[in-house]
């Protein structure tokens, strides 16, 4: 799964973010956002991109990292430091690029620019929206969910941080999110004490839901 390795200038800065543009030549393209520690090398990251470019979806992997300081700031200027990495790339590849479906896939802190501003825009209102690992710990992150409309797939595990049952089924109720708890699993929906089998089997899960969305 090569792609091109590009890099864009920010919009405040000489600095650069580098992103990944995966092209197959189709009409539709995944936009996606990584976690801290957890790029798309990882596991459901990788196999999310395959699933996408079996669909005939482009795939733009956008690159960033943040020193732990970032973490310290409001969640406001956290938002505000990721939007203004990821800004550039979204703009740079649909203002050289046609595309007519836009998807949005995030992991974790990759949630917070894609709940907070990507979700709120009238270009991208009928776009779906993939959450793996959501913050839901944050209160803005789990409200702005619960008042979208959009469609999409939320998958978290129960044993992960951010998950409580009563904020998950609240979604499941409220939302058009297609809702997936995996049972025993944390943060990384790996199931705890090291059950390789089972965690295989709950990605095998994640990843026929993602087909089923995206189909």
């Amino acid at each position: 799964m090569k792609g091109t390795k590009i890099s864009v200038d920010k919009n405040d800065s000489r600095k650069q973010i580098e992103y990944t543009h995966i092209q197959t030549g189709s009409k539709n393209i995944c936009f996606m956002f990584s976690g801290t520690g957890y790029t798309y090398d990882k596991p459901l990251l990788y196999y999310a991109t395959m699933v996408m470019l079996e669909n005939q979806f482009d795939v733009v992997q956008i690159h960033y990292s943040y020193k732990k300081e970032v973490f310290e700031k409001s969640f406001e200027d956290i938002t505000s430091i990721i939007m203004n990495d990821v800004n550039p790339v979204i703009n740079n590849v649909l203002a050289n690029f046609h595309y007519n479906e836009k998807i949005f896939l995030a992991k974790s802190l990759g949630t917070i620019p894609v709940v907070s501003e990507i979700m709120k825009r009238e270009a991208f209102i009928k776009s779906k929206m993939i959450l793996l690992t959501p913050l839901l710990n944050l209160d803005s992150i789990y409200e702005e969910i619960l008042n979208s409309n959009h469609e999409g797939l939320l998958v978290i595990g129960d044993k992960d941080p951010h998950y409580k049952s009563e904020q998950v089924e609240q979604l499941a109720q409220q939302t058009s999110f297609n809702i997936e708890v995996i049972q025993g699993a944390n943060h990384s929906l790996d199931i705890e004490k090291y059950d390789t089998l089972t965690s295989i089997s709950s990605l095998t899960k994640v990843m026929i839901n993602l087909k089923e969305m995206i189909s």
